[in-house]
């Protein structure tokens, strides 16, 4: 299957317009200029590699999407599965948290573990390339019994270590993290203030984060699994991070602390929202000042997977490196960090993950190939006469988005 007349984003540069040869999943073939007779026209459309997210928490929401109301797990997992296709995410790794009792039975071992399990099982009929990024509080005592038993099944492939006290991390500014609390649970600031210091007095009671730290870290080394640190804010952190063997560092809070993350090699990760918004919402450095300092190597969907594909295009407008360095922060740093080396960008030989996407006012994600496989196709791109959206097997002639006439061919997609 030919995809022709695209603007193919490379790792390293961007054909202006060219053409890729897919078979058997795998990109076959690159050309630097349009072919004739493709399969699929892209009239100049955007071709990116599809993105890799290595940090995406949003399936606790599609579970419970309103406060004490739960769905089915299988129904959250499969509406979510096609909200990351149509984001153009096609290996998606759940960020899915181990918390004390302190954060209600949402994030319960039980809940967590059945979630994890459901989420494994469920693997191959799902559209996306589904993995677990399993995100453990190191004030939660029982963390490495839990991580251990998850290990042995084969079911994580990434771990990182937080710690959400009020007063460091993300939530180093006391006074806004109680504003924000006050308004999310619609209370007052003083009833916000005494959850806040009953969460520090938890920690302390709590006794030995440490112990957790290094008991989690040695698992994840026996079993090959990755290490990620998470908000870090001090150097002293950074540091410790990096004695334990972590990859990387997940949104770092200062400036200071990313440079420090570059400097001993680990990898920073930002959100996407953040590097579109221009802001962190909990007042935290800024993904767009990280990366025109050099110091973003990945960015993540965090909790809203549509906003990776605008945030790309936002930080290739800043001119800090060209498209090709955007892309590369959702599909091949994220894929090389995390050892996937059979995806992450558009190379012949490597899987046929792509993404067909046009800039416009608000970039949009048109079609999603995982493996050469349509997994996601937007109507709007592709319309058949008498312009309605393509219900039509087989060679035929049809129209573009801009009402030109195309030969389509939707066996091939």
């Amino acid at each position: 299957m030919w995809l022709n007349d695209f603007e193919i984003v490379l790792e390293d540069r961007v054909i202006e317009r060219g053409a890729v040869r897919i078979e058997e999943g795998l990109i076959a073939e690159i050309r630097e200029t349009p072919v004739a007779g493709a399969d699929v026209e892209g009239a100049g459309g955007l071709l990116l590699p599809g993105f890799v997210d290595m940090h995406g928490d949003m399936i606790e929401k599609e579970v419970e999407p309103r406060a004490n109301v739960r769905m089915p797990l299988e129904l959250g997992i499969h509406d979510l599965d096609k909200k990351l296709a149509s984001s153009g995410i096609t290996t998606a790794y759940a960020a899915l948290a181990f918390t004390p009792a302190i954060d209600g039975r949402l994030r319960s071992v039980e809940h967590t573990t059945a979630l994890i399990e459901a989420l494994t099982s469920k693997r191959d009929e799902l559209l996306v390339d589904h993995r677990v990024h399993a995100r453990f509080e190191v004030t939660f005592p029982s963390a490495m019994s839990v991580a251990e038993k998850l290990m042995e099944g084969g079911a994580l492939n990434l771990i990182s270590l937080m710690d959400h006290t009020p007063g460091q991390g993300q939530y180093r500014d006391i006074e806004i993290h109680v504003a924000n609390i006050a308004k999310a649970q619609k209370i007052s600031e003083t009833q916000a203030s005494e959850l806040v210091k009953q969460r520090i007095a938890d920690r302390t009671e709590r006794g030995d984060a440490m112990r957790v730290i290094s008991g989690l870290a040695k698992l994840a080394r026996a079993r090959g699994v990755a290490i990620a640190s998470h908000d870090d804010d001090r150097l002293e952190k950074v540091s410790l991070m990096h004695a334990i063997g972590a990859a990387i560092s997940e949104f770092p809070i200062t400036i200071e602390a990313a440079v420090e993350a570059r400097r001993l090699g680990l990898a920073t990760a930002m959100g996407a929202p953040n590097a579109l918004r221009g802001l962190s919402y909990s007042g935290n450095l800024s993904a767009r000042d990280a990366y025109k300092a050099g110091l973003l190597d990945i960015l993540a969907s965090d909790y809203h997977p549509s906003a990776i594909l605008p945030a790309v295009i936002a930080l290739d407008e800043m001119g800090e490196g060209g498209l090709a360095k955007a892309v590369a922060l959702a599909s091949a740093n994220p894929a090389k960090v995390l050892g996937l080396h059979d995806r992450g960008a558009i190379a012949e030989g490597l899987r046929a993950d792509l993404v067909i996407a046009e800039r416009g006012s608000m970039p949009r994600v048109r079609a999603t190939l995982r493996g050469g496989r349509l997994i996601y196709l937007d109507t709007a791109f592709f319309r058949c006469p008498p312009f309605v959206p393509c219900l039509k097997l087989g060679r035929h002639d049809g129209r573009d988005k801009f009402g030109r006439s195309r030969s389509l061919d939707c066996t091939a997609l």
